[in-house]
């Protein structure tokens, strides 16, 4: 494959972007690359300016469940734009969008649209404050939840891919209501309730990590930390902006059964398009304004092309259980295809999948289950499995710590090439 185009276009973009990019990931430094220009997609592909074609495997972070440019969202899309981009008042699409979700996740009573998953989980936080009358939030190692600075400590994602755990610029203040455990340990949770419990508004958690990798829930740790807060009255937060919607219709904690206190989501609401919303019990969501004292507001929020997007992706997925039967079959049919080209190869490494989520970590672990495992990953390795494979075809995430996603749109054809390009990219490390 020939990336000159690419390269080009690289070195005239860090002219006026920083970096080159606006969401640091995509410069591929983690993998010691240049980044690949996408100039169109299409179902499971997409093709670079260079007209290298490829499966996509990244499915823009998680949202195109139904994979790209899905012709009847394109449509409602092209309808709803004739009609006005932007109207900064009610319409009737935001109602809809919001018995939608409300029909989906039993947990949410009412639902609040924000512009992105770091909108909604900033929002969510400054709410569970809010009604608890509580400062300090605790999150986990490894969990991202957008740049919020309440957030960038101890953050997953970009900032570990970038060597970067804390960021400049938040300042002590934030960062001393921000307390940090461990993700599938108990213990390091309620040392910190000992020490906080009347000051603790909330506990904050992907359920499902996917910004450290996919790392899965262990057998009763997501129901220990429903207890856990309930006993001290703090709130427990589901970030489920990669979850929502992809792991089954009402998310992560309709596949483990918990329900939390607030639930926020992202971009898999809007089909893809720039978007977010939290929701929870009526009670909580009443502290919002215009109906309560907690304030938080945006011209874009409900943005009707989003919404009507949005509207088209979770009618589809909620009338086509079907949809999550056969992505659970190929992502399976792709989990045993690894491990079984890892046996064939030698190389070391571990599978984390759930659903139509999935990482391949390169360690020499047994297991991963927490941010220290998945930091024992080679990331040089990884690198160089990346590039062997986006030159055969395959696009795959440029970090060792984030997750691969099958979609509807996926063939067993594709699972097929995808298996087959794994185990030459083995072969070659």
């Amino acid at each position: 494959m020939k990336f000159n185009k690419s390269i080009e276009a690289f070195v005239a973009a860090k002219q006026r972007i920083p970096g080159g990019v606006n969401s640091p990931v995509r410069a591929f430094k983690s993998v010691n690359a240049d980044p690949v220009f996408i100039e169109r997609a299409k179902g499971a592909r997409v093709w670079d300016i260079d007209g290298n074609e490829y499966l996509d495997f990244v499915a823009s972070w998680g949202p195109m469940i139904l994979g790209h440019a899905h012709e009847e969202i394109v449509k409602t899309v092209q309808e709803a734009a004739e009609r006005g981009t932007s109207y900064g008042a009610p319409t009737l699409v935001e109602t809809q969008m919001a018995e939608l979700i409300t029909s989906m996740v039993p947990s949410i009573e009412k639902v609040r649209m924000v512009n992105s998953g770091t909108e909604a989980t900033m929002s969510a936080l400054r709410l569970a404050r809010g009604f608890t009358g509580r400062d300090l939030v605790v999150k986990f190692a490894g969990c991202y939840h957008g740049h919020a600075d309440s957030f960038l400590i101890k953050a997953g994602s970009g900032a570990i891919t970038l060597g970067l755990p804390d960021s400049p610029g938040v300042t002590k203040a934030s960062a001393k209501d921000t307390l940090t455990a461990e993700y599938n340990n108990l213990e390091s949770v309620e040392e910190l309730f000992k020490k906080h419990s009347n000051e603790i508004a909330a506990v904050i958690l992907e359920p499902v990590t996917g910004n450290m990798g996919v790392v899965l829930p262990e057998p009763g740790f997501l129901e220990g930390l429903r207890e856990i807060t309930r006993e001290h009255g703090a709130m427990l937060i589901f970030d489920e902006v990669i979850t929502g919607f992809r792991l089954a219709p009402g998310g992560a904690q309709q596949h483990f059964g918990i329900e939390p206190d607030l639930t926020t989501f992202g971009k898999i609401i809007g089909g893809g398009l720039p978007v977010g919303a939290y929701g929870g019990r009526n009670e909580i969501m009443d502290k919002l304004a215009p109906d309560g004292p907690v304030y938080q507001a945006g011209t874009l929020s409900g943005n009707p092309l989003a919404m009507a997007a949005g509207c088209v992706m979770l009618n589809t997925l909620k009338n086509n259980p079907s949809i999550y039967e056969e992505m659970e079959r190929k992502a399976a049919k792709l989990e045993a295809g690894i491990k079984a080209n890892l046996q064939a190869t030698g190389v070391s490494g571990v599978v984390n999948r759930l659903g139509s989520m999935m990482t391949l970590f390169f360690t020499d672990l047994p297991e991963v289950k927490s941010f220290a495992d998945a930091m024992t990953s080679d990331t040089n390795k990884y690198a160089s499995y990346f590039k062997k494979s986006l030159e055969s075809g395959i696009y795959l995430a440029p970090s060792q710590f984030e997750s691969l996603f099958v979609s509807a749109a996926h063939t067993d054809e594709d699972i097929d090439t995808i298996i087959a390009a794994n185990k030459a990219a083995l072969q070659s490390l």
